[in-house]
């Protein structure tokens, strides 16, 4: 249901290489976000990771769910997603699996959320009611945002070493009792995270809007006006 625009590099030697040291580098990137995270201080160092943007209603949930293999994000009308929502995918050989021995150990696939150490999620829907609950801890039941995030940790064999963050849609109208400076607000904290110049951004657009007009591409052009690190992709294709 949607399509991914980007060069890609023609395989080589070296590029395994650098392939195989990123792979070694990105636990320990890991690790420092969870740290900046949890002390609030998340601009110390600009950490990699993709960064996803787009309308509300746009077709990002079906995005990164297709990246992750697994249907775990809330869904609903409006605005859905109120905080950024961190996922650190975590590959898991598959000739490591044998070698776990507790019932939650056995399963293929589980995730761990930064604010509840120690807790492993092996039911995806379990995932889904956990993000739900904690954006209500931190925003409230109304339809506001904020910048603290969530941060998720999603191991699978199916899965690459990724980082990827999920933020609220664009919006341009506030409805019900959100604050007249909506716009401004979702604005100016999707610009935090694509400002990163380490950052790659995926600017998502359903084919039943203009592309020319695509709010998510030109907010990607204002911090990164080459596209060098901008893929579009285009959602809904069946409509």
């Amino acid at each position: 249901f949607f399509f991914f625009f980007f060069s890609r590099c023609n395989g080589r030697r070296e590029d395994r290489t650098t392939m195989s040291s990123l792979d070694k580098l990105i636990p320990i990137i890991n690790k420092l976000q969870d740290v900046f995270n949890t002390v609030g201080e998340r601009d110390i160092i600009q950490l990699p990771q993709i960064v996803v943007v787009g309308a509300q209603s746009s077709g990002k949930s079906s995005v990164l769910e297709n990246i992750v293999g697994r249907d775990f994000l809330p869904r609903g009308t409006g605005i859905v997603t109120r905080v950024p929502l961190i996922m650190q995918l975590t590959h898991v050989p598959q000739a490591s699996l044998s070698t776990r021995k507790s019932s939650e150990q056995a399963a293929e696939e589980w995730a761990t959320f930064l604010h509840k150490p120690g807790k492993i999620f092996t039911d995806f829907e379990e995932v889904r009611a956990e993000i739900v609950h904690q954006t209500k801890l931190l925003v409230g039941e109304n339809k506001n945002v904020a910048d603290r995030p969530i941060s998720v940790k999603i191991f699978s064999p199916h899965v690459l070493n990724l980082t990827v963050v999920d933020l609220p849609g664009i919006t341009k109208v506030p409805v019900a009792d959100q604050p007249v400076d909506i716009e401004a607000q979702i604005r100016a904290l999707l610009l935090h995270y694509i400002r990163n110049p380490n950052s790659i951004i995926l600017a998502v657009t359903p084919a039943n809007s203009d592309i020319a007009n695509s709010d998510a591409l030109k907010l990607a052009r204002e911090v990164d006006p080459d596209g060098d690190r901008t893929l579009a992709v285009i959602t809904k294709l069946d409509l």
